[in-house]
Formats: structure tokens, C-alpha cells, sequence
């Protein structure tokens, strides 16, 4: 590996065979060295999950991508923490097949798993594409290429986690980009109860709700016009304007 040029550590909750992942591998390899250390097979949903309960085993593909029986976390912690000799310059995800927009940040392995990188104190990048049958890849690709140019010029605080949800548009589609705030869903539909080949029931997890928090300035209103939507995250959770009425119990 050549030291002059940076390390991208690249995974995604989609699988190390998703098509997203090898475009977004491709975009990085422009820029530096590339590991990619993903999941064996779909990892969707398992948000923050992390694997303690079984060993994790870890294969090679034909491409030399590392295939891990785990989550997307469990990907990126083993590249931190052991993989890898020293830190990456910078930990990407996806390009996740489906947005993941407002409320999906609690639930996407394809944030989690950039979330996961926050300890190397640099910038992280989690990458979706709004469709689960994407049309336009190339539109992504380029989407991709310039936020990972473009980011080496910004000097954001330690920790930060930017999720990036691009339009299944043609390029020339493509309005721009906007720097949003998570939105808000309505509730989810309800689960949807079925019957296994053995007669036990069995349930299905309704689909997602639509925007509710979807004005101006949000994610969902920066995607449905037809703008790349960015959106700066981090991992702490305190809910900061409660504090004082909380302390104020205490007393």
C-alpha cells in the first residue's frame, strides 16, 4: 500500500455483492487505497447492532473483499480493531439500495456502520441511493465522486457522520444539493400477520411511514425536489434541552 496515499475503508448493510457497494469502491479507489469489509449477505436494519453472542468469521472474495457472517458494525469494528495495522483516512458506506431518510437513521446498518468509524476522528460518510431497484447509478456515482472530494476541504468537528441520500434520477435531473436536517416519519403500517408452510403464525414488519416532519429543510423535502440531500450527523443522543428542567427535579 502506498503511503502517500490515504486508506478508504469501505462497507455497507446491503452485502459485499451489492452492486451499490462496487460503485462506491471504484469512486474511493480514485482517491486512495481501498479495504472493503462488508457483510456476506444482506444486513439491512440491524442499525447498531453488534455481534457478542458468536464468533465472527471472515472470508475472502474473489475480488479480495472481506465477507464477514456479521453487521455492518460488527464489519467496521473488526477493520478498526483489528484488520487493520493503523486508522483509514476515512470510513464510507453503501451505496445503500433505498433512501434512509428521518427516522431510518435509527434502523440503517448503511449509518451504523459509518457512525461505527467516529472513533478515528474524522469525517464518515453513509451513501443511499432512493431506490431499492436503482436505475441510475452512474447518477450516484458521480454523486459520490464529488461529496468525497469535496469533503477534504471541510474541517468538521471530530465524530461527524454525514448521510448523503441521492435521487434515482438521471444526472441531468439532478437540482443540486442540499444541506438538510432529519426529518420525521408518520408511524409505520401495521405488521401483517401470515401463516408458515407449518401452520405457526408468523408476522411481517409493515412498511415505513411517510414523511411527516417533510417541510423545507429536511431531508425528505430536499429528495421529493429532486436535490441530494445532506445531512450532518453524530452519535451523541442527550436530549440537551431538558437538562436543566431534569436537574431542576433532581433538586
Amino acid at each position: 500500500m502506498s503511503a502517500a496515499r490515504p486508506l478508504y475503508l469501505v462497507s455497507n448493510d446491503d452485502g459485499v455483492h451489492a452492486p451499490g457497494l462496487q460503485v462506491l469502491v471504484e469512486c474511493a479507489a480514485a482517491l486512495g487505497e481501498v479495504m472493503v469489509v462488508a457483510p456476506d449477505s444482506n444486513r439491512s436494519g440491524f442499525s447498531n447492532a453488534l455481534t457478542l453472542d458468536k464468533p465472527l468469521r471472515v472470508s475472502r472474495t474473489q475480488a479480495g473483499y472481506f465477507a464477514v457472517n456479521g453487521t455492518p458494525v460488527d464489519c467496521v469494528h473488526l477493520a478498526l480493531n483489528g484488520l487493520l495495522e493503523q486508522d483509514p483516512h476515512r470510513v464510507i458506506t453503501g451505496i445503500n439500495a433505498g433512501a434512509n431518510l428521518g427516522d431510518d437513521a435509527l434502523y440503517s446498518g448503511t449509518i451504523a456502520g459509518a457512525t461505527e468509524g467516529r472513533f478515528i476522528g474524522r469525517t464518515c460518510i453513509a451513501f443511499s441511493i432512493t431506490a431499492h431497484v436503482p436505475q441510475y447509478l452512474e447518477t450516484a456515482r458521480a454523486v459520490v465522486a464529488e461529496v468525497l472530494r469535496r469533503v477534504e476541504s471541510l474541517e468538521l468537528p471530530a465524530r461527524t457522520v454525514l448521510n448523503v441520500n441521492i435521487p434515482d434520477l438521471p444526472l441531468a435531473s439532478l437540482r443540486g444539493y442540499q444541506v438538510t436536517r432529519l426529518g420525521h416519519r408518520h408511524r409505520a403500517g401495521d405488521v401483517i400477520p401470515a401463516t408458515d408452510p407449518r401452520g405457526h403464525q408468523v408476522y411481517w414488519i409493515g412498511i415505513a411511514g411517510e414523511g411527516e416532519d417533510a417541510g423545507p429543510g429536511t431531508d425528505f423535502h430536499a429528495i421529493d425536489n429532486g436535490y441530494v440531500s445532506i445531512t450532518p450527523l453524530h452519535a451523541d443522543m442527550t436530549r440537551y434541552d431538558v437538562l436543566q428542567q431534569l436537574r431542576d427535579w433532581q433538586a
